[in-house]
């Protein structure tokens, strides 16, 4: 029966040598049975004998039992495991979305060129979305803005300008900010949606301090620390919150400047939007003697250019084919 119980295989078969010892018709059962015909002399003897057999016995059958159930325990580990050489081996790892890649970029050269970041809310009233950038009720200008409204005079904010509203409402020169965020405005086409993001800088100073002369050195650098070696012009252009105001172009990434579809054939492509911040944006956050330049720019456009996407909507759609190029 020893030797059975070393080498029982299974925890069926031990249970049942078990049984055939310790059950009611068992082995052991019926040594006990004897001790009725037996002299009294001769009983505790035998008992003291039989009790040790069984204690022996439990031992044995314990100690497999331990060790059956834990090679039971492995091999369901064996059974359940996952052969990890049926996988493809491709690297599956994620990757920023191109926006936020983009984005990401910008960010660490402004703030390289010592440059805070400033955020502010999604919705936004008529003073800090308008009228405090010079754009009062009824201005002709807030039409090209293409505004969502709600019912109480809130809006969705149509650009991340109200951030530099705010900033210099609660904050003293000199300012150093850009503000990085997601605008809203009514539009829906190539190279327009509904919601987009935009990145703006806002620096002030002393007057005399800041000029457009600092402002053309920042955005020159910066342009080329995003395109690599590129022509920089900026145009004469209008924006009711600077004064006086800069369109500013790099040179095509794809023909060189030699004229393409892409820009039209004329060389040039528009970045960005820029100028001397207007007297009248300082005057409505009680700003005195002091002077300062603002830009900013669509971080899609950028995206779009850098990784040559044609459709500014298919950046939103979630298409894994285009988002799985940026691994």
């Amino acid at each position: 029966m020893k030797r059975s119980i070393k080498t029982c295989k299974s925890l069926k078969d031990l249970e049942q040598l078990r049984l055939s010892l310790f059950g009611k018709k068992g082995s052991f059962a019926k040594e006990f049975a004897k001790m009725k015909s037996l002299p009294n002399s001769e009983k505790k003897d035998f008992a003291q004998k039989l009790n040790a057999d069984k204690e022996l016995f439990l031992n044995l059958l314990n100690d497999k039992k331990m060790i059956l159930e834990s090679e039971a325990i492995e091999q369901e580990m064996r059974d359940g495991s996952v052969d990890m050489t049926l996988f493809d081996s491709t690297p599956t790892s994620g990757a920023l979305h191109p926006v936020m890649e983009t984005m990401d970029k910008m960010i660490e050269y402004f703030v390289s060129m010592n440059f805070s970041i400033e955020e502010g809310p999604l919705v936004e009233d008529d003073f800090h979305n308008f009228e405090a950038l010079n754009l009062p009720k009824y201005h002709p200008a807030r039409d090209m803005q293409d505004t969502f409204y709600f019912k109480d005079s809130m809006l969705l904010r149509t650009h991340t300008s109200p951030v530099q509203i705010r900033t210099m409402l609660k904050e003293k020169p000199p300012i150093r900010i850009i503000s990085p965020g997601a605008v809203f405005r009514r539009d829906y086409d190539l190279t327009h949606t509904p919601m987009f993001h935009q990145i703006e800088g806002l620096v002030v100073d002393k007057e005399g301090v800041v000029s457009f002369a600092n402002l053309k050195f920042i955005l020159e650098d910066f342009l080329k620390y995003m395109f690599g070696d590129v022509k920089v012009r900026f145009r004469p252009s209008f924006f009711p919150f600077t004064e006086p105001s800069a369109e500013v172009d790099i040179s095509c990434i794809f023909c060189k400047g030699e004229g393409c579809r892409v820009c039209s054939h004329t060389g040039w492509l528009e970045i960005l939007g820029s100028g001397v911040v207007d007297p009248n944006v300082f005057d409505a956050v009680g700003y005195k003697d002091v002077s300062g330049y603002a830009f900013g720019l669509g971080i899609e456009r950028v995206a779009m250019l850098t990784h040559k996407i044609p459709d500014l909507r298919s950046l939103f759609e979630g298409d894994l084919r285009l988002l799985e190029q940026f691994r």
